[in-house]
């Protein structure tokens, strides 16, 4: 298997170089269970927006739930939101939003329940995610904030994937570039 080294937050790691489709391969980034390089990137994140900037950050499930709750823990946040792949129980009145992932096969909805969105109504949020690529997470955590009558203040990511590194409207650790099928950067 191809791997693309990479530093991140001050932390060499191998990145996995996996299939996505016949033409485009991508380096997977997962901080599941490195507890290392999730309380140093969440250390980096949380340096890229000043913390009057935002009253509440949202992230979507599930990678990067260990570095949104990192960086509540660092920055003293007693409170984070989760727009959930599915509906829960414990979710009243839910808002919903369909989303289009680069590593999620066909479409995903994004759940946020009522009583979070109603924490939200009137706040301003930091959207937060591991990996920005194509956009489809951010712009339906984007929406979500919306609809619960919130304000996106900002947007991070551990890492911009792609053309997502040139975009203006986000704050980003590394590039990672994408790849093909035989392990080099795909122009």
């Amino acid at each position: 298997m191809h791997t693309y080294p990479m530093n991140v937050a001050g932390l060499y790691r191998e990145l996995p170089i996996c299939k996505i489709t016949d033409d485009l391969y991508i380096g997977a980034f997962i901080v599941f269970g490195d507890a290392e390089l999730t309380v140093a990137c969440a250390r980096e994140l949380l340096k890229l927006v000043p913390a009057d900037s935002y009253d509440y950050m949202l992230t979507a499930e599930a990678k990067s739930i260990p570095l949104i709750h990192e960086m509540a823990r660092q920055s003293g946040a007693s409170k984070y939101f989760i727009a959930r792949k599915g509906p829960k129980a414990y979710m009243p009145e839910p808002l919903h939003v369909v989303d289009k992932s680069i590593t999620t096969a066909g479409e995903q909805e994004l759940y946020l329940g009522r009583d979070d969105a109603d924490l939200i109504r009137g706040k301003r949020i930091l959207l937060m995610d591991d990996v920005i690529s194509t956009g489809g997470s951010l712009h339906a955590m984007e929406s979500l904030v919306e609809m619960a009558g919130g304000t996106v203040t900002g947007r991070v990511a551990v890492l911009a994937e792609g053309g997502a590194a040139d975009r203006a409207d986000i704050c980003f650790l590394e590039r990672l570039p994408v790849f093909n099928a035989d392990g080099t950067v795909k122009d």
